[in-house]
Parts: C-alpha cells; sequence; structure tokens
C-alpha cells in the first residue's frame, strides 16, 4: 500500500471553543484543553471549525484563539484554522489572519447559501489558496452548505499545490474513493462514525468531534489499523458507534452535547452562543452514560 500523506497530522479533533460563563472567549480554558486532548492522543486541532462556534465568533476572537492554542500546545502539533464563509473576501481575510497567528493550514469550507455552481465552487478554493502560504484542507458537508464540491472539480483542484486535504463529510464513499485513487489529496473522515471505513481505503486520518471527550478512544482505532490488528480496530469502531450516535445524531448540533459533557467531565467548555440552547439534564445523563460505556476498559 502507498504511504498515507498526513499532512496536518492523523488525529486532528474538531475543538470546541470554550467560553467563560459570562459568554466571553475564554483563552486560558481553551489553552488548557487543547493541551489535553494533545496529551490524550490527538496530533493535530482543528479550531474555529463550526464545533469551535465559528458562526458566532468574531474575526479578532478566532485570531485570539489560534494564538493562545499555539503557545498551548508548541510548533509539534499541527493546528488548523477554520476560515469558511459565504464571501470569498472574508475568508481570504481570515486565511491570512489565521496564518499571520501561528495556524499550519486552513479549513475552508464550500460556500454556504448561496448554492454556488462548481466552477464558482473552484474558483472560491483557487482564489484563497493563490492568496495565502498555508496549505488548505477543503471541508465538503454539502448537508450544511447545500452544495457540494463534487469530485470532478476535487480532482482539478488537487492540481494546485496549497490544495493539498480534504474534510469529507459528504457521505458519498464512491466518490471519496475516486479522488483517492486518482489524486494525493489527503482525506480525513469528518464523520465519527465512518473514520475506520475511511482509513481503511487510504485516508490520512480523522478531523474527529467525540475526540473532544474520547481523544484516546478514537485514535485506538487507528492505532489498531496501522498495526495490522483490523479485527481490533472494527472491535473499537464498533464500540465506539452507540456514543457518536448519542453525541452527533440525537437532534441536537454536535457543539451542544460535547460541551454539555466536557462540563460534566470538568473539562473547560463553558456555555454555548445563541441561537444554540445548553442540553437539558436528560440528554447530558445520557450522553455521560455512554461515555463511561465507550471509555471504560475494552
Amino acid at each position: 500500500m502507498t504511504p498515507r500523506t498526513a499532512p496536518f497530522g492523523r488525529t486532528l479533533c474538531a475543538m470546541v471553543t470554550p467560553f467563560t460563563p459570562a459568554g466571553a472567549l475564554d483563552v486560558d480554558g481553551a489553552a488548557r484543553l487543547a493541551a489535553h486532548l494533545v496529551a490524550e492522543g490527538c496530533d493535530g486541532l482543528v479550531l474555529n471549525g463550526t464545533t469551535g462556534e465559528s458562526p458566532t465568533t468574531t474575526d479578532t476572537e478566532k485570531a485570539e484563539l489560534i494564538a493562545a492554542v499555539r503557545a498551548a500546545v508548541g510548533a509539534g502539533v499541527s493546528l488548523v484554522a477554520g476560515v469558511g464563509t459565504a464571501d470569498t473576501r472574508h475568508t481570504i481575510e481570515l486565511t491570512r489572519a489565521a496564518e499571520k497567528a501561528g495556524a499550519d493550514g486552513a479549513l475552508v469550507v464550500t460556500p454556504y447559501y448561496s448554492k454556488p455552481p462548481q466552477a464558482s465552487v473552484e474558483s472560491h478554493f483557487r482564489r484563497i489558496a493563490d492568496a495565502t502560504g498555508l496549505p488548505l484542507m477543503l471541508y465538503d458537508i454539502p448537508g450544511r452548505t447545500g452544495t457540494r464540491i463534487e469530485p470532478a472539480t476535487m480532482i482539478r483542484l488537487a492540481a494546485h499545490p496549497r490544495i493539498v486535504a480534504v474534510k469529507d463529510c459528504s457521505y458519498d464513499f464512491l466518490g471519496a474513493q475516486k479522488v483517492l485513487a486518482t489524486t494525493d489529496l489527503a482525506y480525513y473522515a469528518g464523520c465519527d462514525e465512518h473514520i475506520l471505513a475511511l482509513y481503511a481505503v487510504g485516508a490520512a486520518g480523522c478531523v474527529s468531534t467525540v475526540a473532544n471527550a474520547v481523544p484516546r478512544q478514537v485514535a485506538a482505532i487507528l492505532d489498531a489499523f496501522d498495526s495490522g490488528d483490523t479485527a481490533r480496530a472494527t472491535e473499537l469502531q464498533l464500540r465506539a458507534t452507540p456514543f457518536i450516535e448519542t453525541m452527533m445524531n440525537a437532534g441536537l448540533p454536535g457543539t451542544v452535547t460535547t460541551k454539555a459533557l466536557l462540563a460534566e467531565l470538568g473539562l473547560p467548555a463553558g456555555p454555548v452562543r445563541a441561537p444554540l440552547l445548553p442540553a437539558d439534564r436528560k440528554t447530558v445523563e445520557g450522553l455521560r452514560a455512554e461515555y463511561e460505556r465507550v471509555a471504560g476498559p475494552a
């Protein structure tokens, strides 16, 4: 098998953005959470993604978060900054600011709501890649944006020297394999239920939301596969499935469930920002029960 190319690490966490009880950016909490995630097995962090509530953080807060986390984890951990907006000019501004603040790469989502045709999608990514020195991770999540990055578009974009990776939330496994088979793009599973499936066909790793709570368990899936113990990797992925479902598919955004569970575990998280509302107590109890099951002895 061709050696995997993992430009941003292998086990990346889509980190939540901690806030103070009053709702301000909790810089100290973010530094502590980032250090904890790295100590528990994450070799990369994605900051200012939608799990990090990027729609409700300011440009200044985004840059402050990157700088604080960089200072906390040092130079050996990849930091990928979410910079995607529906506006190409604003996205370029955020990418340049992320580079200045210490990011190693930029996560760029498809422009949302306006539903641009593929020629516009391709132009958007090329203009961002041309405007910065950061390598880009394309983020394909049509369920949120309303627009795919079609496999043919990805294949063309792969020729750009600064477009190096994909966070895949397309639920198009055939399309992902087409791109993996014909390009050098590093694929990262963006849906936790697909971590092992994509890794088995050559993905570089994952950008995981549940890794906020169970980083060691997410890394263990990939460790087992890398060691050749595919049966163990399968066992670990399936063991995590009910927890993933509770975190990601229980009718609440992953940000809400993640922050609720982190608070329950005594880790920095804080409240969510409106329009999101906190999880109720019944949900929190269900999250804690599933966490205890998946985090306990395997």
